[in-house]
Formats: C-alpha cells, structure tokens, sequence
C-alpha cells in the first residue's frame, strides 16, 4: 500500500474551468476533516470544493454541488486505484462558463486528482500493531536496551508521570514476549493499528 509523503497541488483547465486539486497526508476522517474545512475555508469563492479520501477509520466522498457520482467517487476511484492510503483529496474547480456534462466532469475530476498523484512523492506504508510500553523513569535504560536488542521502532516518547513509548515491530516480533519478563516494571498494552513507512 501506498501514501503520499507531503501535501502537493496541481492545477489543470478545462474548457475554461480551473481544476485545481490538493492532496494532503491524512491518518484519520477527523484529519481529512479538518482539512476540507480549511480547504473550503480558502476557496470559499469557488464553484465547488469536490473531496474524497481514503484513511485508517474509514474513506468517503463528496460531489459539493455537481451531478451526483461525477466528481467525488471518480476522485476516490483514482485514489482506490492507485492504493493510496491515508490521503485527503480536493478538487477545487472555477466554473468557466462551458458545461462539461456528466462524462466530461468525470473525466475532469479523475484526470485532476492523477495530475497531482503524478506530481506527488509516494512512500510505500504497511499496516502494524502499535503497543504502549509504560514504566517509571528508573526503567528508561532497561526499555531503551530491550528496544535497541529487539530492533523495535519507537514512533512516540511521551514523559509525564510515567514514561510511555508507543513501539511496533517492523520484523513482526512478539512485543509482549520481550517484555513479559519486565511484568511489574513495564507494563505493555496493544494501544491500535496503524499504516506506516516500510
């Protein structure tokens, strides 16, 4: 499966209508969300702000406005076809006077979003259990020993009473094996599912 690794827009026109599509790195419907809001929010003067996206809760589309399935499933269509993952995708078009039809929208829409996958930075993700390993600062270098022998990840530290560090293993090794050993010192919790970078 794959991601994009940074946000990235192209811009195409057709028959006087601007297509101007924004793809941005999203893990979550709340994500993907808050990004159409802002996206909506800065071209508020436009004809139509089209979304689809594809992320770790779930996926959905939205034709805002045009000829129901012309715009927001062909979008995520083209994201489903590609195998991205964890991506926002909005279409923003300016309206230039000529009517497209349901087949031309179609297109435009489709050929809007591969433009911009064209331009886009793609990084291949994989789906992992992410656990969380919590314990008192004294077992810092007891944890960090355990992680670096194991060769886990660490993709989160957070220090606040306790130390907590959200790990996964890339070697599909069995967390709770390396630290049941620790029970009492390191507690270790399946925390969820996450797509991350090979």
């Amino acid at each position: 499966m794959k991601t994009i690794k940074k946000a990235i827009q192209s811009e195409i026109n057709v028959k006087k209508s601007q297509f101007i599509c924004t793809l941005v790195p999203t893990n979550s419907k709340a994500e993907s969300k808050a990004v159409i809001q802002k996206l909506n929010e800065q071209y508020n003067d436009a004809t139509h702000n089209c979304t689809a996206y594809i992320v770790n809760d779930g996926e959905g589309f939205d034709d805002d406005g045009e000829p129901g399935g012309t715009a927001g499933k062909p979008m995520i269509n083209v994201l489903r076809k590609n195998e991205l993952h964890n991506v926002t995708a909005v279409v923003t078009r300016y309206f230039g006077g000529i009517k497209l039809g349901a087949g031309g929208l179609v297109r435009a829409y489709s050929k809007s979003v591969m433009e911009a996958i064209g331009k886009a930075e793609i990084l291949e993700i994989e789906e992992y259990d992410v656990y969380e390993i919590l314990f008192e600062y004294s077992e810092i270098k007891t944890a960090d020993t355990e992680v670096r022998n194991n060769n886990l990840d660490v993709i989160n530290k957070e220090y606040s009473d306790k130390v907590s560090y959200d790990i996964v293993s890339k070697d599909n090794r069995d967390i709770l094996k390396i630290f049941e050993k620790y029970s009492g010192k390191i507690s270790v919790d399946f925390k969820n599912k996450q797509f991350l970078e090979k």
